[in-house]
């Protein structure tokens, strides 16, 4: 199953569901894992397990599909809508993978935008998986990290924050996190908090959520149709 198939579906979940369509995405996922699975146990991967007398591992095939694909998704959805605001959008783990001599000039300064610097160990790009830049500087404004529940990453994301936020070069770039929140970590805010909500809190600059769970937002913590709205506010 390709990316194309999810964006497609998605479309068709748009004309269905209008507005409230991000919310869906979990059903999206959902629905498009029965198809994932025939085409899973049909593959050179799954001959090779049985070959090898072991069961095919549909699940874990799953799940690094379902994360690889909720970034590119995530991106599909809010790309119109940043670039409405004289934004754009990219691939943050493509920017990382690509070296900057096979980038566009202004692709290639907004790698070296994002650099934290370690010394004598050299820049590093964040791991982030979408990246809002302003092309009349070349200069990144805002990183996502988007994963399907907190238990994946959230610490380094909140790293990553710490680290931008400790260089006057890159201080000014905001971190969010967009997440449909499967583990349900952040719906509520009980006492004490959860260690997800906790992080978001205190590390990040705002938070997410792509669900259709009745959610306890706060400054920091906020449905997905809030976001382009306080992308607005930012510029």
């Amino acid at each position: 199953m390709k990316i194309e198939n999810l964006i497609d579906m998605y479309e068709t979940y748009k004309m269905k569901f209008g507005p409230d369509a991000p919310k869906k995405i979990s059903m999206l996922f959902a629905e498009a894992k029965d198809s994932h699975r025939k085409e899973f146990l049909n593959s050179k991967t799954a001959q090779k397990a049985r070959a090898a007398g072991r069961r095919p591992d549909h699940e874990q095939s799953w799940r690094a599909f379902k994360g690889k694909n909720l970034e590119k998704l995530i991106l599909h959805i809010i790309k119109s809508e940043v670039e409405a605001l004289g934004l754009k959008i990219v691939d943050g783990n493509k920017l990382e993978r690509t070296e900057g001599s096979k980038l566009s000039q202004e692709l290639s300064e907004v790698k070296r935008s994002l650099q934290v610097d370690y010394g004598k160990f050299g820049a590093h790009q964040p791991d982030v998986d979408i990246v809002i830049y302003n092309p009349k500087t070349s200069k990144a404004i805002v990183v996502i990290s988007s994963k399907v529940t907190l238990r994946e990453r959230i610490a380094q994301t909140g790293y990553w924050k710490l680290k931008l936020a400790a260089d006057k070069a890159t201080m000014h770039i905001k971190v969010y996190f967009i997440t449909p929140d499967e583990d349900q970590t952040l719906i509520s805010a009980p006492k004490p908090v959860k260690k997800g909500r906790a992080i978001v809190e205190t590390d990040l600059d705002g938070t997410y959520l792509i669900c259709e769970n009745d959610i306890e937002e706060s400054d920091k913590v906020k449905t997905f149709d809030k976001f382009i709205g306080d992308l607005k506010r930012l510029l």
